[in-house]
Formats: C-alpha cells, sequence, structure tokens
C-alpha cells in the first residue's frame, strides 16, 4: 500500500485536473449555445432560398440546369469525386473526430479518382500522416464558422464543378440529432437531386400560383443555387461545431466524474493508510513500553 504521502500528491493532481474539466465543459456549453444561436439567425434566409428552389421545379419540373446534372451513366472509375471532410481543431472531445475521418476515409478508398478538401488541425494531421494526397486545405479555424468562409469553400468546389473538374461533391461532418446525440453526415453537395426539392401536389381544385422567370428559369437558378450550396456548407460548419463542442462537454462530463470516483477511492485508501500507520505507531509504543517494562 502507498504511504499517505504518495495518496495526498496523487489527490492533489487529480483535483488539479477536475478544475481543468470543469473549466473545459462550461466554456464548451458557452460556445454551444452561441454557436446554436449563429445557426438560427441564417436559418430563415436559407430555407427560403430552398423554397423558392421547390417553386420553380414545380413549375419546371424538366429545368435542365448544369447544377441538376445526372452523373449515373459516368462509371465509378472514371468519376471525380471532390470530399469536404469537416473536423476539429482540438481533441478531448470523444469519438467526434474519429467517427468523420474513419467515414471519410472508407469513401475516399473507394473513389480511385477523387479530390480532398479538409478543415480542421486534427484532419490534416490524420491524412498528412497516412500520406493521403489533399489537394486543398483551408486553413481556418473551425472554432469559428462564418458566412465568409462558407462562401469561400463553396466558391473553391463550384469553381471546380462548373469547370467540368469534379462530378460529384460530397460533405461529411457530423450533425447533432438532439441535446445528447450526435451523428456523422455524407451527403451529396453536388450535384442537387430535384427529388429533394418535391413539395406535395396540390389538391384539385386549388389554384396553382403564377410565376415569371426573368430572364429566364435557368437564370434565376444559377442565381439561386450558389447561395443555396454556401448556406448548405455553413450549416454543416455550424452543426459541427456545435456538435464538436456538445462532443467536449460529454467527454469532460465523464472526466469529470471519474475524477471523483478516483477521489473517492483514493480517499478510503488515504484513510487505511493513516489509520495503519497510526495503529503502527501504538504498536511500536506498546512494544517499546512492554520491553522497557521487562528490562526492569
Amino acid at each position: 500500500m502507498a504511504n499517505t504521502k504518495e495518496i495526498q500528491d496523487r489527490m492533489k493532481s487529480i483535483k488539479d485536473t477536475l478544475k481543468i474539466t470543469n473549466a473545459m465543459y462550461m466554456i464548451s456549453s458557452s460556445k454551444l449555445k452561441k454557436s446554436k444561436k449563429a445557426l438560427e439567425a441564417t436559418e430563415p434566409y436559407f430555407y427560403t432560398l430552398q423554397s423558392t428552389m421547390s417553386r420553380i421545379l414545380r413549375h419546371l419540373p424538366d429545368l435542365d440546369d448544369i447544377f441538376f446534372r445526372h452523373t449515373e451513366d459516368i462509371s465509378l472509375e472514371e468519376r471525380r469525386v471532390g470530399y469536404i471532410v469537416v473536423t476539429a481543431d482540438k481533441g478531448l472531445a470523444g469519438a467526434y473526430n474519429h467517427n468523420v475521418l474513419k467515414l471519410a476515409e472508407e469513401h475516399l478508398n473507394n473513389c480511385p479518382n477523387s479530390k480532398l478538401f479538409v478543415l480542421g488541425e486534427l484532419g490534416r494531421h490524420y491524412f498528412e500522416q497516412r500520406n493521403i494526397n489533399i489537394d486543398q486545405q483551408f486553413h481556418y479555424t473551425v472554432q469559428n464558422p462564418t458566412l465568409n468562409r462558407a462562401r469561400n469553400i463553396s466558391e473553391t468546389v463550384l469553381d471546380l464543378y462548373m469547370e467540368n473538374e469534379l462530378d460529384e461533391v460530397y460533405i461529411v461532418y457530423t450533425k447533432m440529432v438532439n441535446a445528447i446525440q450526435t451523428e456523422t453526415e455524407f451527403l451529396q453537395l453536388l450535384p442537387l437531386k430535384k427529388a429533394d426539392f418535391e413539395v406535395p401536389s396540390l389538391p384539385g381544385g386549388i389554384p396553382v400560383e403564377e410565376i415569371q422567370f426573368r430572364p429566364s428559369a435557368k437564370v434565376v437558378m444559377d442565381q439561386i443555387v450558389p447561395d443555396y450550396v454556401v448556406g448548405f456548407v455553413y450549416g454543416a460548419l455550424v452543426e459541427s461545431y456545435s456538435s464538436e463542442q456538445n462532443s467536449r462537454m460529454m467527454a469532460m462530463e465523464a472526466a469529470t466524474k471519474s475524477a471523483k470516483d478516483m477521489l473517492h477511492e483514493l480517499g478510503i485508501l488515504y484513510n487505511r493508510a493513516r489509520q495503519t500507520a497510526i495503529t503502527q505507531e501504538i504498536t511500536e509504543v506498546i512494544a517499546g513500553a512492554k520491553s522497557q517494562k521487562n528490562k526492569k
């Protein structure tokens, strides 16, 4: 059994760690509230864009546009695919980064002709250590998702898509399902699927709205889609950031609980060690007294 000094030193070390985990929990909680508020502030605008696209496609379901092209006829070996992978800049967030990187790597291995776009320091280090080529590293801190950064990322992949250098673009990020659950998402960003914008047909007898497109429906759609992609990327960045903070909160909460359990166990060991030391001292005193008595 360790002596009381060793146990006290260990308890002091755990208490110091406990202060850090508590502080990190509070910081992540504050950042989570802030990121949720930022997402809620921008959601109405991008939902309106999505609704407008649905209205256009409802009136013109056969609209031919580059953003809705079909890639099924391109073989998997020849298909040029871009992957946007959103990770964190820091660890201590449970399985948050591992889940994203594992899913991204699985798809990269199945696609011989791919381009990789990475956000987050941990993602960059992960792929560099495995000698996986990163076509572009967005050196933005994912701790501060902004519309401007989302626009820069979107413009990069949109330019490659418009120049026919990419057939498809996917984004890998983490979505918050609820207050305690997150889920890794793998979604197709480009080309868009008309089925995702379908709305239920109106019952018979209800007049259908009339819409005029100037100069044309295609031009209107080509103006709306880039903004919609920006909104989707921004939403993914904020969702990932929120999920990271949520995962870190849960990890720090678990670490705090473990630290308290360890302190409780060490407290029992300390009391036992101290009791053993006192008992030993009493035994030595009694033995010394008996020895002195026997000498007399």
